[in-house]
């Protein structure tokens, strides 16, 4: 199958056109003209990864390996390494960022994972309306996310609406019209901003709250003729609790 084949079904999955302007989703290295010899989804690509897989190899990331400027291939510093590796093996790499963000992700995990009922979404922003308990509502997220600990700002005993969006999602806190935020990469500024505007917010974790990306990817992939794996990178982050 041609990666240009592959790339067309994403894009008529997730339109690469939805992707905020400041993002780099799309195609990132390759020839459209290349044979896939199979596809590999990850949130993110690591040298072991990359190691593992062979010679063909299309990955489809959540992150873009290249984001910003890139003004130098210093093949000893990251994401160049791993650039090089990718080139030598002949493997392709497309990114499914801030569109898939919108189309797919965060509905998915607000209510496939979490459970909640959808009533409104805009780009990023997904919010349900209801009726939490703190306790009842911190033990929900540590159970689906998987979350060993949870950073709250701005406690509130009872929570009557409750919006969301995966990953960094601080910047978006203009645009939520509820009693909790839930997002992820919460920064001190942030949080004093949250406490100044009586808004309660929860870290739920950038990894935690887009590991589901392969898995929604996945399921769409299934019609293709070619063979797709899961091969996801690991958190950065370790939590130590003692």
């Amino acid at each position: 199958m041609k990666l240009q084949e592959v790339y067309d079904f994403l894009d008529n999955l997730s339109p690469f056109e939805l992707q905020e302007e400041w993002d780099n989703s799309g195609l990132i290295i390759g020839d459209m003209g290349r044979e896939v010899s199979q596809i590999i989804v990850s949130l993110d690509v690591d040298k072991g990864i990359i190691e593992e897989a062979k010679e063909g190899t299309l990955f489809i990331v959540h992150h873009p390996i290249i984001f910003g400027t890139l003004t130098e291939l210093n093949f000893s510093k990251y994401p160049s390494n791993l650039l090089e590796m990718m080139i030598l093996k002949k493997q392709s790499l497309i990114a499914l960022h801030t569109n898939f963000d919108k189309t797919h992700l965060n509905r998915y995990v607000f209510e496939k994972v979490l459970g909640f009922k959808l009533e409104t979404q805009n780009s990023f922003v997904c919010t349900a309306q209801g009726r939490w308990h703190y306790e009842e509502l911190l033990t929900l997220l540590k159970e689906k996310l998987n979350l060993p600990m949870l950073k709250v700002i701005c406690k509130k005993e009872i929570i009557t609406s409750i919006a969301l969006t995966t990953g960094a999602g601080a910047s978006l806190i203009d645009e939520v019209v509820a009693d909790c935020f839930l997002t992820g990469d919460i920064k001190y500024h942030d949080a004093m901003k949250a406490t100044s505007e009586d808004l309660m917010m929860i870290d739920i974790g950038h990894y935690e709250s887009e590991k589901f990306f392969s898995n929604i990817l996945m399921d769409e992939l299934k019609v293709l003729p070619l063979l797709a794996i899961i091969s996801n990178s690991k958190n950065p982050f370790h939590t130590e609790i003692l």
